[in-house]
């Protein structure tokens, strides 16, 4: 029998980012992906700002901001005849405090290559074709039977298997909300000739329906969007997207030359009743599924996997079981909240964007790790006492906890690692202030016994 520390089931973004904080950590782990091959298709291509922080600390937001670009202007016609133009997010300069102000377009398959290649280099692998089959869980850990006919015993198993999710079912947990028949959507990766990539080109037809064609970042494909009428099921070649394409935009110069992918989406607004079932954990769209209307599914489901990470690994080095409590206390309001942001742009077909879209002013506070802070660490330049300028992302980045405090680090017996900074004058209000892993201010205090009780609780 095989034997690890966390089995993740899933190689989408959710389970590669989680995968990657882990191996960064030096935890062990298994990733299984019951596809032959890695996902094709464009899907969630909005990356918020915070994911873009997120992606920073991962060490992989270079490779995906190469490539990478602001969603262009929308282009509303019908027929030939434009009727609307807007943009679906406000142009936004960098500033100090956030370096990546811009939601970025970038096709999922993309990110997942990125994330894929992230891990490599840090020892890892996905098992494509490998189907998590079943699994039992006790006391000690969990023994999963793999569709290679092999079996492996991890600490933890971490459910990233989809929306479907055969992990969520066995655990009979329940999975809330509704799931709107009436309204799909036919969704596919096409080449088009005779027509610009400097717009999202939308034609309504009236008693027809609508059509958009999203120009993927870095690619010379488009991302197609039809609704559909009830009753009516997509046929998965490019003769039924030409005839759907041509009935709804009337034009006769624009054409679909190539059909890469295609899906049929559903509406589904869903939230698990629980995040955590003894030794195994929900996360991504096993944990909550999202209309696609602000672009919020993907990067909730990296922020679970971000928050989760540094929790396992300091489980694993002797923290207090009731740490690991913590991940579904922390993300799964946070999903709740999100999902009526979606539910309500959707209902509304609106198609503007604002800051509340962007994840950065989400925060944990009032839970158990966030009693006297919760906030997100902005980034900016800092000044240190030995008089060294540094930008604070940079004394972030890491698995470790940062101390910004006049004090030298704590020693705090068998805790995590804290990497301690004195700022050139005061940060903050109180002398103290201890930023956890993922970037949120974990406790602010000017009491050190505060501070010591807090690191012993991770």
């Amino acid at each position: 029998m095989d034997i690890t520390d966390v089995l993740i089931a899933g190689a989408g973004p959710t389970g590669l980012t989680l995968a990657v904080d882990l191996a960064r950590r030096g935890v062990a782990c298994r990733v299984v992906e019951q596809s032959p091959e890695p996902a094709g298709g464009s899907k969630g291509k909005g990356l918020q700002p915070r994911t873009q922080e997120v992606f920073d600390d991962l060490g992989v937001v270079a490779p995906i901001l190469a490539t990478a670009t602001p969603y262009p202007p929308l282009l509303v016609r019908m027929g030939r005849v434009p009727v609307w133009r807007t943009r679906m997010h406000k142009p936004a300069a960098a500033t100090d405090a956030v370096p990546y102000p811009t939601v970025m377009m970038h096709p999922q398959w993309r990110t997942e290559a990125v994330l894929r290649e992230r891990l490599a280099e840090l020892g890892g692998k996905v098992e494509q074709g490998v189907a998590l089959a079943g699994f039992e869980q006790d006391a000690d850990g969990v023994t999963a039977r793999l569709g290679s006919g092999r079996s492996v015993r991890a600490r933890y198993l971490v459910a990233a298997d989809g929306g479907r999710s055969p992990v969520r079912k066995a655990l009979g947990v329940g999975f809330t909300g509704e799931t709107r028949e009436e309204q799909r959507s036919a969704l596919a990766d096409v080449r088009v000739a005779g027509l610009d990539r400097e717009h999202i080109h939308v034609w309504v037809r009236p008693g027809k329906g609508m059509v958009a064609l999203y120009p993927m970042a870095g690619t010379d494909t488009f991302q197609l969007l039809a609704t559909l009428r009830p009753g009516v099921e997509p046929e998965r070649t490019l003769a039924w997207y030409q005839r759907l394409f041509a009935e709804r935009s009337m034009l006769r110069g624009v054409r679909l030359t190539e059909l890469l992918w295609s899906s049929l989406y559903r509406v589904n607004i869903r939230l698990a009743d629980r995040y955590r079932s003894g030794r195994v954990f929900l996360a991504g769209d096993a944990a909550h599924v999202h209309p696609p209307a602000g672009g919020q599914g993907l990067n909730t489901g990296v922020q679970d996997a971000y928050n989760l990470g540094w929790k396992l690994a300091r489980m694993l080095a002797g923290a207090p079981e009731a740490l690991l409590d913590t991940y579904e206390e922390e993300r799964r309001p946070v999903a709740a909240g999100v999902l009526g942001l979606s539910a309500g742009l959707h209902d509304r077909k609106s198609v503007k964007r604002d800051e509340e879209t962007y994840q950065l002013s989400l925060s944990y506070r009032g839970g158990t790790l966030a009693r006297s802070g919760g906030e997100r660490v902005p980034d900016g330049p800092i000044t240190l006492a030995e008089g060294r300028r540094a930008r604070m992302f940079d004394l972030l980045r890491g698995p470790h906890f940062t101390l910004l405090s006049p004090d030298p680090a704590p020693r705090v017996p068998g805790g995590p690692e804290v990497r301690a900074y004195v700022p050139a004058r005061p940060y903050g209000a109180e002398r103290h202030t201890l930023v956890r892993p993922d970037g949120y201010v974990g406790i602010a205090t000017s009491s050190a016994d505060d501070l010591a009780a807090y690191l012993a609780m991770v």
